[in-house]
């Protein structure tokens, strides 16, 4: 499939709050790719009771109009463009974006309970998506952190689309790339401490190993990037969220397998807690199975 050169973003009311426009914009300009901005009228709210459809149209309009005014105002040459669609949010932004470089949506928190609770159309846009989704955190200003990208892998051999996102990133920021892997002994061992002695041993040794041959694969093919790697034993979700506040991450990367369309709307539990709590932007990346 060919990649489209642009950028999509998804935007609503909130989007001078939720960073997901900045972010957008300062990708364009490493990349050098336009944005197409994108705001959906929900037909349902057009058609509830108590709301003028045309009355939600204006406000719409006015929504995109200061958009786009902020995009011309932008420090680029790029032809970027703001527009109406109609239709389900997620579904809507999902196939607006299909074929192209990436998605940006935002989130935004929620009172005390926003590291446990995110936008329903970012997670939803998430599990429909062929493309890249970064998800930005409300408030988020990438001028206000310097750290790396870090890549979060499992122990498996499909993580080569999780990885090329993330030294794509990195080589744009020129900072170097991480690439995490947080492993833990199945539940069945915790009971034997005089065996899990030597299995939490083999184990760690083995994600060691694991690591480092991944970030020598990937070393052989970008060997002007500066490769880390970093290995955690824990819950995945706690060590990916805690590795990426420790290192002020730029961008973190996961990856979430679409079986079939039936199981694109669901995501992987990993993948989904790193979404609700993740406090730097997250792309999560289609791995094709």
């Amino acid at each position: 499939m060919t990649v489209k050169p642009v950028i999509h973003v998804g935007v609503d009311g909130s989007w001078r709050d939720t960073g997901a426009l900045e972010w957008a914009l300062q990708e364009s300009l490493l990349r050098q790719e336009p944005l197409q901005v994108v705001h959906v009228i929900e037909e349902q709210v057009r058609q509830a009771p108590g709301w003028e459809p045309d009355a939600v149209d204006d406000a719409s309009t006015d929504l995109v109009n200061d958009v786009q005014k902020f995009l011309d105002e932008s420090p680029d040459a790029l032809d970027h463009e703001a527009g109406l669609m109609v239709g389900p949010p997620a579904r809507t932004l999902a196939e607006a974006a299909a074929g192209s470089r990436m998605l940006v949506v935002g989130r935004r928190g929620l009172g005390v309970f926003k590291r446990l609770l995110i936008g329903s159309t970012s997670e939803a846009v998430v599990t429909r998506a062929q493309v890249p989704v970064v998800v930005v955190p409300a408030h988020w200003r990438p001028a206000d952190h310097a750290g790396p990208v870090l890549a979060a892998v499992d122990d498996g051999e499909d993580n080569a689309a999780v990885l090329e996102f993330a030294t794509a990133a990195a080589a744009e920021r020129d900072v170097p790339i991480r690439i995490l892997h947080v492993w833990d002994l199945p539940a069945i061992f915790s009971w034997d401490a005089m065996n899990t002695a030597g299995v939490e041993s083999e184990w760690a040794e083995n994600a060691q190993r694991h690591l480092e041959n991944v970030a020598a694969e990937w070393q052989a093919k970008c060997p002007n990037a500066t490769i880390q790697v970093a290995v955690r034993r824990g819950h995945a979700v706690d060590g990916v969220i805690t590795a990426a506040e420790q290192c002020d991450a730029q961008l973190l990367v996961v990856g979430t397998r679409h079986h079939t369309r039936l199981m694109s709307v669901l995501l992987g539990s990993v993948t989904r807690g790193v979404l609700h709590h993740a406090t730097c932007p997250l792309a999560v990346v289609p791995v094709q199975v």
